[in-house]
């Protein structure tokens, strides 16, 4: 394992310094292959010349590297008050030796599907425990995770809780014994109450959505990208209805989908390159391969997802059924329509069909958790079930928790300074202010 630090660079109200680690893909073959983990050191003008502890975030997903920050505001503004921020691209994301089509394309399809099974969240904390020893010279520290960020804090507590000195958790506390399938069971009733929402708030959206789904249906139309629009890839757009203001982005694509030309009415062109900004599938194919791994312990997936759609007939669309949008869904589908995820068809259905993989919890263990773990529940989150979480909640020792419906899943982005100084004073019994 070797590590590189490379000259600091200066923002609005902070001070990064860039850090990259050489790591083992496989811990179990520590001098074998190995990959390089990025991770970004930010701090505040004032303290830098103090050495405050750190705290480590851990990005939602999986497969999307860590957020990269113009300037200081935000939660990352409250952090710096009295941390220094340590923003880790997960392996396989940002500049953490990128998985893609083409990274991967001189392996084959078996050994594809090898390669990534060493990119769940608990590769994801042996890495950052080996930053850790790295940095701080076995110190402790904070860590905050996002969505799949709080899986990746339940795991780092269920792991290696000796190098946590308290934990933060924001729309992520998965259950620990639940599987992928009653994972969606419950999540596709949520996403029914998306639909729901959205189509009353905006009473034109269900007449626009009509005519662009006609429209599509009798005519060719090329995204951006290359593919040919498809009904289920516009039902994806659905994973924008749990964020705050998700759904109004929604809605404003649709109002420009269409447009009337000398010919007739088109698809706006503006519409076909937004489309593909709202859907992260040919630039993050982390989240479509390993998505329902990380709900996996000893079983397979199978296309849990899909198999459970069956259940709720309603998503299927048909002329006499009105559209619904679906959520964090991945299909066996998408592998055949989206284009950078074409060449990783056959990995993915080996990776579906993968029966092995590792426990991530011990319930016995975590009862007797001793980090100060504080954590924001959104009652409203159609993306982690409630009552999932708060059975977790029950299970996990020494952790309180702050219930609301104030946020979408996407809380920490659009309030994040109030939310963790909130989680801050909860974790150490301090007064509310």
């Amino acid at each position: 394992m070797t590590y590189e630090f490379s000259a600091q660079q200066t923002f609005a109200g902070m001070v990064s310094r860039k850090h990259q680690f050489r790591l083992p893909l496989d811990y179990q073959e520590p001098d074998g292959e190995q990959i390089t983990v990025f991770a970004r050191e930010l701090s505040s003008p004032e303290h830098l010349d103090k050495k405050l502890p750190f705290i480590v975030f851990f990005q939602g997903g999986p497969g999307f590297g860590a957020i990269r920050p113009a300037a200081s505001g935000g939660w990352v503004k409250r952090a710096l008050q009295e941390y220094r921020v340590l923003l880790l691209d997960q392996r396989g994301t940002g500049l953490s030796t990128p998985v893609n089509y083409a990274s991967l394309a001189h392996l084959s399809a078996s050994e594809q599907a090898q390669y990534l099974t060493h990119f769940r969240a608990d590769n994801i904390i042996r890495d950052a425990e080996s930053i850790r020893k790295q940095l701080t010279k076995d110190e402790k520290w904070s860590i905050l995770g996002q969505s799949f960020g709080g899986f990746c804090v339940l795991k780092y507590l269920n792991d290696a809780p000796e190098g946590l000195t308290e934990a933060y958790i924001t729309g992520g506390i998965p259950s620990l014994t639940r599987t992928a399938d009653e994972v969606y069971q419950a999540t596709y009733k949520r996403v029914l109450a998306k639909n729901h929402d959205f189509f009353s708030r905006f009473s034109d959206a269900r007449e626009l959505i009509d005519s662009l789904v006609t429209y599509i249906q009798a005519n060719e139309v090329r995204l951006a990208t290359g593919e040919r629009l498809t009904v289920e890839m516009l039902q994806l757009l659905g994973i924008n209805i749990g964020m705050e203001q998700g759904p109004e982005s929604v809605y404003y694509l649709l109002e420009q989908a269409l447009t009337e030309t000398a010919s007739g009415p088109q698809v706006n062109p503006l519409f076909l390159a937004h489309f593909c900004q709202l859907l992260d599938f040919n630039t993050n194919p982390i989240f479509a391969l390993l998505h329902e791994s990380i709900y996996c312990q000893q079983t397979a997936s199978n296309w849990a997802a899909h198999r459970v759609r069956e259940q709720y007939p309603e998503f299927n669309y048909s002329a006499d059924k009105p559209f619904l949008f679906t959520g964090e869904m991945i299909y066996p589908w998408m592998f055949e329509q989206f284009n950078n995820l074409k060449p990783l068809q056959q990995a993915a259905q080996s990776l579906a069909q993968k029966q092995d993989w590792p426990s991530l919890y011990q319930v016995d263990k975590l009862a007797k958790n001793q980090v100060p773990v504080a954590t924001a529940i959104y009652s409203e989150d159609m993306f982690v079930e409630m009552q999932y979480s708060l059975e977790t909640v029950a299970s996990v020792g020494n952790l309180k928790y702050w219930l609301t419906s104030e946020y979408e899943h996407n809380g920490i982005r659009m309030d994040g300074e109030h939310i963790l100084d909130r989680l801050i004073t909860i974790n150490r019994g301090e007064k509310l202010r």
